[in-house]
Order: structure tokens, then sequence, then C-alpha cells
């Protein structure tokens, strides 16, 4: 039923176009590296059932080659069972359980990149697409000022100049055209592997948000994924090394036997086993589990570092670019429109189209760089709610 269900999804959703949301949510209930981790947590779940178990006794049947006239010959059956030193089933359980939670843990984390790496082709994909509606818009209207300008009686050799620049200029933006849209269907091809689903239209719309604030960004990572990965990985060497530390005492070995003699009295046997940690290899092995505690140490204070500077090169991302932003819709763009304003009333009494395709040009560098800075930091955005832990 749920593959029935999911055929139409994606039939309709070839169609139609499917939002940011959509795609994230099947992305994290489909995508087959998700899936990877989720069969190794299901295999650590039988780790943690046999865990605290005790070790299959062992069962052994012996005869000796004495004649049965002989009170020494005899078959004997024999029971051993190895009975662990108190408390090493309960912290072997222990370490099993932290294995589970650090499954968990990197599970999310994968989940928060896949997110993330959606995120930043969408957020590519709207950028491609913004650019080439531009493109587009400028296409034609160059091609109707070309037609303008040609549509007078007389036009000299600088007039004449000014057509072919326009001209040129129009091969350009058609150049430009074609290779966004080869890059538009390789985003699509990327964004449908992540989701593991076929998209062909995305519905999505970016805007510039609010000016940065590096502490309060700072403030938000206190649920980072790689520190918590960090946090189970030491809670299972911690664990490891107490085992290490149990492991100093022995275990015992119970053994139950019955001889039985052909000619003479059947009789049971008693005893007790156990191995003598004198060669000191069990306080070596307790050293390099301690080491292996301080190690992970180190690496968490490392990664906190590492996650810092992340933070920060983001954060710089994204204030440049809502500065950019700023700079081109507050002060460069009303000042383009007036230049494009006279211009355009000039061409229309037979001006210097030259001059007019500059200013057009100019107009439509900086809008593209609009849309540039409003995707990058919405890039740089995505990053941070990465290192937050978000997968939404």
């Amino acid at each position: 039923m749920k593959r029935i269900i999911f055929s139409i999804f994606l039939l309709f959703t070839g169609a139609q176009a499917i939002s940011l949301q959509e795609i994230i949510d099947t992305s994290l209930s489909k995508n087959p590296s998700l899936e990877s981790i989720n069969q190794r947590i299901q295999a650590n779940k039988y780790n943690i059932a046999v865990s605290d178990q005790f070790a299959n006794p062992e069962l052994l049947i012996t005869k000796n080659t004495l004649d049965s006239s002989q009170a020494m010959s005899k078959s004997v059956v024999s029971f051993k069972q190895k009975i662990p030193f108190y408390n090493k089933r309960d912290t072997n359980k222990k370490i099993s359980l932290t294995q589970d939670a650090l499954l968990d843990a990197k599970l999310y984390e994968a989940k928060t990149k896949l997110v993330e790496k959606i995120k930043s082709e969408a957020y590519t994909i709207w950028k491609l697409n913004e650019l080439y509606r531009i493109i587009d818009e400028y296409v034609t209207l160059t091609k109707q000022n070309i037609t303008l300008y040609e549509s007078y009686t007389s036009i000299d050799e600088n007039q004449h100049m000014g057509i072919m620049k326009a001209e040129l200029s129009l091969s350009d933006l058609q150049i430009q055209k074609s290779v966004l849209q080869k890059k538009i269907r390789s985003a699509y091809a990327r964004l449908s592997y992540l989701a593991a689903l076929k998209i062909k239209h995305l519905d999505i719309e970016l805007r510039m948000g609010a000016k940065p604030d590096l502490s309060t960004l700072q403030k938000s990572l206190i649920e980072n994924p790689d520190i918590k990965i960090k946090d189970k990985e030491l809670l299972k060497q911690n664990a490891k090394l107490k085992m290490a530390n149990l492991n100093n005492y022995p275990d015992i070995n119970l053994i139950v036997g019955y001889a039985m003699r052909e000619n003479f009295d059947n009789y049971y046997t008693f005893g007790v086993g156990l191995s003598l940690p004198i060669y000191g290899t069990e306080d070596y092995k307790e050293e390099e589990q301690r080491s292996l505690v301080l190690s992970i140490a180190s690496q968490k204070a490392d990664t906190q570092i590492s996650l810092n500077a992340m933070l920060e090169s983001y954060y710089a991302q994204m204030l440049s670019s809502y500065e950019i932003y700023h700079i081109i819709q507050d002060d460069a763009l009303p000042q383009v429109a007036h230049m494009f304003e006279l211009s355009g009333t000039s061409i229309s009494i037979g001006a210097d189209l030259f001059k007019y395709i500059d200013v057009l040009f100019q107009k439509l560098d900086l809008e593209q760089k609009s849309i540039k800075a409003v995707t990058n930091y919405n890039l740089a955005n995505a990053k941070i709610a990465q290192l937050k832990g978000e997968i939404k």
C-alpha cells in the first residue's frame, strides 16, 4: 500500500511544482544513505539483546583406555559454565547501549547534512531561474530597442556602431541563457538524487533576511550534531574503560562432572577455575582505553574550535551578502534607474544607442549581483542551520 501511495506521489510531483519542505520530508523517509544507518541501528538492537547474556556453556565427554576392571576406568561427562565477575555483564550492556545512542546521533547528523545539501541545491535552482528570468527580460528589451532604433530613417556611423553593440550584447545574453539552461538541468538532477525523487519543478521563493548577529548565532549551537556525536563517543569509551578495569578481576568457571564406571560406583566431581592476571596484560589494555578517552576529549575540544571557525565564516558570508544586497537595492539601483530613464527618453528621440546599452547592462549586472547576494545569504544560513542541528 505504501508503494502504491508513493508511486502516485511520484506521478503527481512529476507534473506539479513541489515545495522545498515536501522534498525534505520525502528525502528523510526514503534516502538510501539514511536507510543504511537505520539498518546499522537495527543490527545493534540485536547486539544489545545479547550483550548481558552468559557465555554458552561447554559440554565435555572424555573416556580413558584402561580396562573396565580397573577402578580408574571411566567415562566422564563434564559441564562448564563461565560466570563473569560482578558488574561485567551490566557494563558490557552499557557499551552496547552507548553504541546505540552513538548511531542515533550519527543518523541525526546525516539528516542535517542531507537537508543542508537539499537546501543548497534548491537555492541554487532559485538563483539560476532568477538569472534566466531577468536575462530573458533583457533579451526582449534589447530586441525592442534595436527594432526601435532601426526604425529611424537616418543612421550615421556612430549610431550604426550602437546597433552593432546592441546585437553583440544580445548574442551574449543568448549564450548566457543557454549556459543557465544547462546548469538548471544539472541542478535538478542533483536535487532529484538527494531527494531520491524525480523533480522537474520546484516551488521556492527566496528573500533577503535580517542582519545576522554573531552572538545570537553562537548561542544557537548547543545542539550541534558533531558535538553530540563526540559526547556519545566519550560515553562509550568511558564504558569501555570501565570494562577494561573490570577485566583485571578474573571470571569464574564452574565445573560439574559425572564419572561413570562399569564395575565400580559412579561419582560426581565439582570444580572451580579462573584465570590469573599475573602478566600485566589487563593493565596495559586499561591504560590503552584511558588514553582513548583523553583522545576523544581532545577531539571534542578541536571540534568545538572548528565549529566556531565555521560559524564565523558563514556569518561573514551572510553579513557580506546582506550589505551587498542593500548597497545595490538602496543606493546603486535607484541611481541606475534614473540613468535608465534618461537614456530611455533619449533613445526615443534617436539618441546614442551605445550609451543606452551600457546603462542597460549596468542595471542587469547589479540585478544579477542582487540575486547572488540573496542566494549566498540563504546558502550560508542553511549551513548555519546544519550546525544548529535543524532538519527542516
